[in-house]
């Protein structure tokens, strides 16, 4: 699996960026979203998901995490394929997403094209409870910044932890003063969940 390219944007569109690493050019496609916080740079790095078909290797590339995390868990639905997930995120950023998902907001996923009433019912029901029961108004209010949080964000959704009860696990670690390396937070954020 490609986690990620670095590299200098040698060709840049709405929908799909070639990133040269080290003189190798690889052809990645984009959302929106990522377009738009890409292209003012010259160079960066995408977080990328290879999908592997018989009929040829295709890679995605998202801007953070949070985008490619929810376009990994949109394909594992059924009837939702990497060009709706795209879509989707071309169309609604992974918060929005998230927050229609966690309010039973089918008529915004409806919105977007290519989803119908099924499919967003579908989405709804299957990505519900893996999103987690926290604050719906404001799903992912409490954004993590700092480097280390993040890893051990990422870190701790991994295992199977929900966003919010891995943030305020996170917070609750933290708010102790105490300096932490990243072993040390997840393994103090996995005693206090």
């Amino acid at each position: 699996m490609i986690a990620y390219l670095s590299g200098n944007f040698s060709y840049k569109s709405p929908a799909v960026v070639y990133v040269d690493v080290n003189g190798v050019g690889y052809e990645v496609n984009i959302t929106l979203n990522t377009y738009s916080q890409i292209q003012n740079q010259e160079k960066g790095t995408l977080y990328t998901y290879l999908q592997v078909k018989e009929d040829g290797h295709t890679l995605y590339g998202f801007s953070d995490l949070a985008e490619k995390a929810m376009f990994v868990k949109l394909i594992g639905i059924n009837g939702v394929g990497a060009a709706t997930a795209r879509m989707m995120l071309s169309s609604l950023k992974p918060d929005d997403v998230t927050r229609a998902i966690l309010q039973s907001d089918t008529r915004m996923l409806e919105s977007i094209k290519g989803i119908g009433k099924k499919t967003a019912e579908r989405i709804v029901l299957e990505l519900r409870d893996k999103l987690g029961k926290g604050d719906v108004g404001t799903p992912n209010s409490a954004l993590i910044h700092n480097t280390l949080e993040q890893d051990a964000l990422i870190a701790l959704q991994a295992l199977g932890i929900s966003r919010p009860a891995a943030e305020n696990a996170i917070k609750k670690v933290l708010s102790g003063n105490e300096n932490y390396n990243l072993e040390q937070l997840i393994k103090k954020a996995l005693q206090s969940i």
